[in-house]
């Protein structure tokens, strides 16, 4: 009989512990209907990701613990899913919740309530490893208060499901306005070359095919120690600026081959057309470096995300290429002491500048 008796007592200790149901988004008639997006994620960001919500459900008794039918990820994903028209032809977005947490305090037979909501919008991608992508678009902090009866809680639902509503309205509106002006949502690249061939003065001589290299553009006093006859100073640089409209990314870049006066010079002794010729060819090679350049920024082999870094990664190489050439032009021709070997180059390189129609 004591086995007995203590079974039904500790059976009656259960059925006083308070219970409370999940809480249920309720289907809602949405007028908006996004042109730009769909969620395709909700993902759930927040610090303490237990139940959303303590209720004070009860008199007397400490705030309940109580959560979203199917949790946090699965009740707002199935709301968007059934009241917000998804269009998966359009950009997935990343609905990332960092905060959504219901706090009540009871007081009398009054409760007092808080709802804080805070989340992010983000675009989603892949790269060239398949690897996601998340690229930020924008950030909703919202929230409510509210005074409710003890035993009225159709409030509570109401403040979690306009809240979200609200969100997405806003951003609906964010993607409306800058979908074809904000570069993080552009859907194509364009490349536009510009060639600095100016005829200048000053220290600089940037390379053009009818402005040819003469012995009054060396100005440095000869390298002490040197045993060359000549040295000239050429580099190549590109800049550039980007701007969108109409959902496309112009990339507008100016590239340029230049010589340094002040850093070539020639000795007397060396200042003939055949020496000359040595040294121009030199300022040819940079520029058919530069055009080499040029075709390798084609549109295709840049990314929307990464274009600016992919650039500048293929700028490094092309600089490589630059010193691997000069290099072999140097040792093949000894510096021009093999005639030969000059007259290749200078064949060598006319026809390839006539392929990349520098010269005629």
């Amino acid at each position: 009989m004591r086995y007995i008796f203590f079974t039904l007592l500790f059976a009656g200790l259960l059925s006083f512990s308070p219970q409370a149901d999940p809480i249920r988004l309720h289907a809602e008639s949405l007028s908006l209907v996004p042109k730009e997006f769909y969620i395709a994620k909700v993902i759930d960001q927040r610090s303490d990701r237990g139940p959303i919500a303590r209720l004070a459900l009860n008199l007397n008794q400490p705030p309940l613990p109580v959560d979203l039918e199917g949790g946090l990820i699965g009740s707002f994903q199935s709301f968007i899913n059934q009241n917000l028209k998804q269009n998966k032809a359009l950009r997935p977005i990343g609905l990332n919740v960092r905060e959504c947490k219901v706090i009540e305090t009871a007081s009398g037979n009054r409760v007092n309530g808080q709802l804080a909501f805070d989340v992010d919008f983000e675009l989603l991608g892949k790269d060239d490893n398949g690897t996601e992508t998340h690229t930020h678009l924008m950030d909703y902090r919202g929230g409510t208060k509210y005074i409710r009866p003890l035993g009225q809680t159709a409030v509570i639902e109401s403040s979690i499901r306009q809240t979200l509503v609200a969100a997405l309205r806003r951003f609906n509106e964010y993607m409306n306005r800058e979908s074809n002006q904000n570069e993080k949502l552009a859907k194509t690249l364009r490349v536009n070359f510009i060639d600095d061939t100016r005829i200048t003065d000053d220290d600089t001589v940037l390379y053009n095919p009818v402005r040819k290299l003469t012995w009054a553009d060396f100005k440095a006093e000869p390298r002490k120690g040197s045993h060359y006859a000549a040295e000239v100073f050429t580099s190549f640089s590109y800049e550039g600026k980007s701007s969108v409209k109409d959902g496309i990314i112009s990339l507008n870049l100016a590239a340029k081959a230049y010589m340094l006066k002040t850093s070539s010079w020639g000795r007397a002794d060396a200042r003939n057309a055949y020496s000359l010729n040595h040294e121009q060819r030199h300022f040819d090679i940079t520029k058919i470096i530069v055009e080499r350049f040029k075709r390798k920024l084609v549109a295709d082999s840049l990314t929307l995300e990464d274009y600016n870094s992919i650039a500048q990664y293929k700028f490094i190489e092309s600089f490589r290429e630059l010193n691997k050439m000069q290099t072999q032009y140097d040792d093949e021709t000894n510096h021009s002491i093999n005639q030969a070997a000059q007259e290749r180059w200078n064949q060598k390189i006319d026809a390839e500048l006539r392929s990349l129609g520098v010269i005629r």
